[in-house]
């Protein structure tokens, strides 16, 4: 994710071993059988009650009710039926496909901010309960572990009232940003990046209004002055990175590197004006490509929605952006460039590769914010130094630290503000980590490093401890010590190869160590990205 106008404004996870996989490269989720077993066999002796249904959570640190034990979607399918106006509720139906990893006789899914109207589990009745944000479902039938799970959900979607991520208003329609933890106000679902699936939309709408998801689009139908579009993922995406944008928009074709389906949205009556700014997308994928790899998704775009978000967001194969970050004629064309950079680098860091948990979250947003300011150097050298923006990174990492946390150890959100999470030390606080690294083992190795993870994790999901795994075979030494300092420190470790470089001290005023003032903040250029995409904002959203 990426904040405008720019970034600088429970005990720390500590780095643990990779886990077992299953096939799908998910964590494996153990013991919940055993335990219901255990239990099972105390109440036949009278000893103990099963235990109660309510809700659940996978016991992220920072996200603790999210997500759901028991099961692994594989799929989803979401039907909506949107009217053409964007602050009533609409009819849905998700329909999910999954595999028990455990034995159940009920299991939770996270929904919030719409009406359920009906149930169904192997095409069977099931009953189902509210609880908080969790939906409880007990099927007609004892689920076996293995099986696999159909799951029908009549519903409504609400875009109404006070948000708090979910469906934005547009001018003319509705667009999503799920990021961190609302993708079940918009349908239900196992809302955690740790269990991807693939995802098929059919949304429609007037005749009128165009409507664009994720992935790949089927053939629209038309009945009664209203259509239906199908779009489908090739690849499996997390929840939070789902889109779908509905308004008076144009979809901009074209194709690039080795082919590769370029799909552009843009309000129409705004189409003109922002084509200059779509025809860089191109060059934007080369650019990476030569960077980390080939393009890990089967399309890419850009949504521009006329609508105040204050980030932007890197929804998969589809990045949001507001529309005036290219409409303000305010801001450095290499610094416009390099947030859109920023959303792209996210499809390979955050989308491909997911976060096992929200405290992974500096993985995302650290090479994002990397391939940003190695962008705008590469664009604007002058200006957009990346010696000096990590030199100006450093001075503040004391107190970002202070403030936030440490890069792998974030503090949680704010009550009610999800978006707090990304706070300056997940983005060039972040960053920062990975300019150590690479000075501490050269360009060469951190080079393969980059490499080797988006090969090693594609679709699939990973933590810290798999990252600091990774860089010492890599780089061919024992690296646990070095991270555990950058990543989890309360104070900043020395940087490597730049004894000079100190932290600042309070009282200390902007570039009192020699950095640009104001670089990164506010100053005569802006730095690029901020907390999610410019220089305040969230990624995602990454």
């Amino acid at each position: 994710m990426s904040l405008p106008l720019r970034r600088p404004s429970r005990d720390p996870d500590r780095p643990v071993p990779a886990q077992p996989r299953g096939p799908s490269g998910r964590g494996r989720r153990t013991g919940l059988r055993a335990a219901v077993l255990g239990l099972s066999a105390l109440a036949a002796l009278g000893v103990a009650e099963p235990p109660a249904v309510g809700p659940q959570g996978l016991g992220d640190r920072l996200f603790p009710t999210l997500g759901n034990t028991g099961y692994d979607v594989t799929s989803y399918d979401v039907s909506l039926d949107y009217s053409g106006h964007n602050d009533r509720p609409m009819n849905a139906t998700t329909e999910i496909t999954a595999r028990a990893t455990d034995e159940l006789d009920h299991l939770n899914l996270d929904f919030a901010h719409g009406a359920v109207r009906s149930v169904k589990i192997g095409g069977l009745p099931a009953r189902y309960e509210r609880h908080g944000e969790d939906l409880v479902l007990t099927p007609a039938f004892h689920i076996s572990q293995g099986q696999e799970l159909k799951i029908a959900i009549e519903h409504t979607s609400n875009p109404g009232g006070k948000r708090n991520g979910g469906w934005i208003r547009t001018h003319d329609g509705l667009a999503m940003a799920n990021q961190a933890d609302a993708a079940h106000r918009v349908f239900p679902c196992n809302d955690h990046p740790s269990d991807k699936a693939l995802f098929t939309f059919h949304i429609t709408a007037p005749q009128q209004l165009t409507a664009v998801a994720n992935g790949l689009p089927l053939r629209p139908g038309t009945r009664a002055g209203r259509r239906t579009w199908t779009y489908r993922t090739d690849h499996p995406m997390a929840t939070e990175l789902a889109q779908v944008s509905i308004g008076k928009s144009s979809v901009l074709l074209r194709h690039g590197p080795h082919g590769l389906p370029l799909r552009d949205v843009v309000p129409t009556a705004d189409r003109a004006a922002l084509a200059p700014w779509l025809a860089k997308t191109r060059g934007h994928v080369a650019w990476m490509e030569r960077k980390v790899g080939p393009y890990p998704f089967e399309a890419y775009g850009v949504l521009i929605a006329n609508a105040r978000t204050g980030f932007e967001l890197e929804t998969q194969t589809l990045s949001l952006f507001e529309k005036a970050l290219f409409t303000t004629h305010k801001l450095p064309n290499w610094y416009v460039e390099s947030v859109m950079v920023h959303e792209l680098a996210h499809q390979w860091f955050g989308n491909s590769v997911s976060p096992r948990r929200w405290s992974d979250v500096w993985l995302n947003e650290a090479h994002a914010t990397w391939y940003e300011a190695l962008y705008a150097q590469e664009k604007d050298g002058h200006r957009a130094s990346l010696e000096t923006r990590m030199r100006h990174a450093y001075e503040q990492s004391d107190g970002w630290r202070a403030e936030g946390g440490p890069p792998a150890a974030p503090k949680a959100p704010d009550p009610g503000e999800k978006i707090s999470l990304f706070r300056p030390v997940v983005y060039d606080g972040s960053a920062l980590v990975l300019y150590a690294l690479r000075q501490k083992i050269g360009p060469a190795a951190f080079d393969r490093i980059e490499r080797a993870w988006v090969s090693r994790y594609r679709d699939g999901v990973a933590d810290t401890g798999d990252f600091i795994q990774l860089s010492s075979q890599v780089a061919g030494e024992d690296l646990t010590a070095f991270f555990q300092g950058w990543l989890y420190g309360e104070r900043t470790p020395p940087m490597p190869g730049r004894p000079q470089w100190q932290p600042r001290k309070r009282g200390d005023k902007p570039g009192a160590n020699g950095a640009a003032p104001g670089h990164g903040a506010k100053g005569a250029a802006p730095t690029p990205g901020g907390p999610k995409g410019n220089a305040a904002q969230h990624g995602k959203p990454a």
